[in-house]
Order: structure tokens, then C-alpha cells, then sequence
């Protein structure tokens, strides 16, 4: 079982895109993508320097830019991805990028977004000097525990001994002055306190300009970074988006569904390699590959070939006529027989996992036409529960 993931902001490197640029097309299309983001993105993926790069407004651009066209040298025929896919997921904005990838937004609208994304993010962490620190070890309720006292923000927590605090760079010298036992404390090169209330005026302008986006529902599963949980609504995913950059990852909740799933083999797209390696530590027995260079493309490939036989139902099964579990676990059926007609919205059925339970959600709403589960069955994430005849269409916006 194959998983795609993408990784965000940090994982950049001055020069990281020279060596892709050789390959035909792909300087094309990220001129492409370039005209649509306002930035060279050509130049910053190959000669601009590290500073340059750090800025927020053009770091988000640029990785986004790089994942998709890099997509399509793994994938150069997108169809293809959907068959060989069974689910992706994205780090921070790099959730755009897998967003994108799945089908919810074109290209266009997903270099637009991050374009705006990353300005609203660049002007709010210009409010108040802040930043971000990696904790690496020690004792997770210690850590946790040092953070709250401290008045900082556990922003990513990613699994495999790692948590990101983000706070004021005040609140952060102190993290390091008394940091949890056992734990080192790093010091991250980004520009500010992303997935805090820090951000909060970057969700406001997003938020606007989400209404102006029409979405679909992604033809993969698509593994949020807000909870582990599989979305299914392209609106949904797009409303996590936007609420995202205000609110913690929690990387390590999509790693523990990438082994519900039962997931044999990861890609990470470029700028590749910061997931890779929490793969490796979480994911023991998964063979990963870390798309940095071209040079990788030929055991990228072998990887998809043999670990990409296990299809998402939603590839092979238009999403507007299936309702699917978010997550692992024995599944409770509403009240909602054959014939019946539910309501966009409606709870249709209870998923009890181990963490949580989940209402299930019809998201555009419908006639049963036929329950694929019964009262009791375990089920795993983005298994399809049942089918619906739609009664409603489109998710409004403007192309």
C-alpha cells in the first residue's frame, strides 16, 4: 500500500531544484506555476540563497510549486496516481500540495492560495517577533508540561520524539535556558509562530478566499493533518486549510492512520527528506523514498510499482456517492435505511476508534441506495460505509 506525502515549510535548501530543471518540461511548467504566484519560482529554487528562501512569502510558493510539478515525473500520466495511490497527506502546507495532488483544487487555485497563505502568514508573524524549536527526546507529558510553563505552543507534534514549540522568541531563549530532561532543543529557521493564535489574522484573509474557490472531492484519501482522520468533503478539506495555520499539526496522528491503512511504501516529494526520516523511526518495516534529486526518480518509480497494487475506493468510485470512515474502528449505522433520503450534512453512522469517536457525515447529502457495512464491523480509514444517489450537485464558488 502505497502513501504519497509532502512535506512544509523548513524542508527547503538554496539550490534544491537545479539539478530537476534538466528534465524536460519541468522548467516549463514551474514558469508556469511562477506566472500564477507572482514569484520567480525558478530562480528561488535554484539561486537564491538561504535567507531568500527563509521568507514565508516565498518559501510556501516554492514548495508547493515544487511537489506538484515533481508530481509528474512520478506520475506523468495524474490518472495514474489515483490507481496506484491509496492515500496522501501533507505537513503544514504542504497538506496544499497533497490537496492538489488528490484533486480537491487545480494547480492554479492551489499556488493561488499559498500565495496568499504565505503573505498572511509573513504579515502576521511581522506583528511580534516569534519563531519556532524543535524538541528533540525526553518525556512527552515532561515536555509537554515544560512547554505549557513556559507559555509556548506545542505547533507540530511529529512522532518519532520530535515536538515543535513555537512562541515568542523571548519564550523560546527561556525553552532553551530550561529545557525538559533529557530533551535538546533546536532552533528552527522559519520566520514565525505558525499553527498558533499567532496566526490567527493569517485565517481571516484565508477565509475570504476560500469562498472564491470551488473544490471537489479528492479521488485518493486524503489523511489531515489536523487529527489523522480521512476527509472525503472537498469542502472540508478546504475550511482545514484554511484553519490549519492557526492550529497544531499533528503529524504523528497521520503516521498512526498510514499504519491502519496498512501502508508498505512512502514517496516524499521534494523538497524531500524531513518525513522520510520520521517515516523511518515510526513506520519500522516501511520501505521509504526521499525524492530529492532527480537521481531518485528510478527507485521512486520501483517503489510505486511494487507497493502501489492497493487502490483508494474513492479512484475507482465517484465520491459524491460514497460516505467514508475517518478513521479506524467499529462502526455504529444510523437509523438510515434503503430508500431513505439524508440531508447535506446529516450524521449518517459512529465510528468508535481507540483515540475518539467520529460522527460520519453525509457531506452532500442523498437516497441510500445501499450500506456497505453492518452494525458492528470494523472498519479502517476511508473505507467506503455507504453508497447514496445524489440529489444535490456542485460546491459553489467561482473556477
Amino acid at each position: 500500500m502505497l502513501i504519497v506525502v509532502c512535506p512544509g515549510q523548513g524542508s527547503q535548501t538554496p539550490g534544491f531544484l537545479a539539478p530537476w530543471l534538466e528534465l524536460p518540461g519541468f522548467e516549463e511548467r514551474l514558469r508556469w506555476l511562477s506566472a500564477v504566484a507572482g514569484l520567480d519560482l525558478v530562480a528561488h529554487g535554484t539561486t537564491s540563497d538561504a535567507d531568500t528562501i527563509r521568507d514565508t512569502a516565498v518559501a510556501q510558493p516554492l514548495i508547493v510549486g515544487a511537489g506538484l510539478v515533481s508530481l509528474l515525473e512520478l506520475f506523468p500520466h495524474p490518472s495514474d496516481a489515483f490507481r496506484l495511490t491509496a492515500a496522501g497527506a501533507g505537513h503544514s502546507v504542504g497538506e496544499v500540495t497533497a490537496a492538489a495532488g488528490a484533486g480537491v483544487m487545480t494547480a492554479e487555485q492551489a499556488m493561488v492560495f499559498v500565495r496568499e497563505r504565505g503573505r498572511a502568514m509573513a504579515e502576521a508573524s511581522a506583528v511580534r517577533p516569534t519563531g519556532m524549536s524543535a524538541v528533540l527526546g525526553g518525556d512527552a507529558d515532561e515536555v509537554e508540561a515544560v512547554l505549557a510553563r513556559h507559555g509556548l505552543t506545542a505547533a507540530n507534534r511529529n512522532g518519532a520524539g520530535q515536538v515543535v514549540a513555537a512562541g515568542t522568541l523571548e519564550q523560546l531563549d527561556v525553552l532553551r535556558e530550561d529545557p525538559p530532561a533529557k530533551a535538546r532543543v533546536v532552533p528552527l529557521q522559519v520566520a514565525g509562530a505558525f499553527h498558533t493564535e499567532h496566526m490567527a489574522p493569517a485565517v481571516d484573509v484565508l477565509t475570504g478566499y476560500a469562498r472564491a474557490i470551488t473544490t471537489h472531492d479528492p479521488r485518493s484519501r486524503l489523511v489531515s493533518n489536523a487529527d489523522g482522520t480521512v476527509v472525503h468533503d472537498g469542502r472540508v478539506v478546504l475550511e482545514r486549510l484554511v484553519q490549519q495555520v492557526a492550529r497544531p499539526v499533528r503529524w504523528d496522528l497521520c503516521m498512526e492512520t498510514f499504519r491502519d491503512l496498512g501502508v508498505t511504501g512512502v514517496v516524499e516529494v521534494p523538497p524531500a527528506g524531513t518525513l522520510s526520516n520520521l517515516a523511518k523511526r515510526a513506520l519500522p518495516g516501511v520501505e521509504v523514498v526521499a525524492l530529492k534529486t532527480p537521481d531518485d526518480l528510478p527507485a521512486a518509480r520501483a517503489l510505486v510499482a511494487e507497493h502501489g497494487g492497493q487502490t483508494s475506493p474513492l479512484a475507482v468510485s465517484p465520491t459524491w456517492r460514497l460516505v467514508v470512515s475517518p478513521a479506524k474502528g467499529l462502526v455504529s449505522v444510523g437509523d438510515h435505511p434503503e430508500g431513505a433520503t439524508v440531508g447535506p450534512g446529516s450524521v449518517v453512522a459512529r465510528v468508535e476508534g481507540l483515540r475518539d469517536s467520529y460522527d460520519v457525515t453525509a457531506p452532500h447529502g442523498g437516497t441510500v441506495v445501499e450500506w456497505i457495512v453492518h452494525d458492528g464491523d470494523p472498519v479502517s480509514p476511508g473505507q467506503p460505509l455507504v453508497r447514496l444517489h445524489p440529489t444535490t450537485s456542485g460546491s459553489g464558488g467561482m473556477a
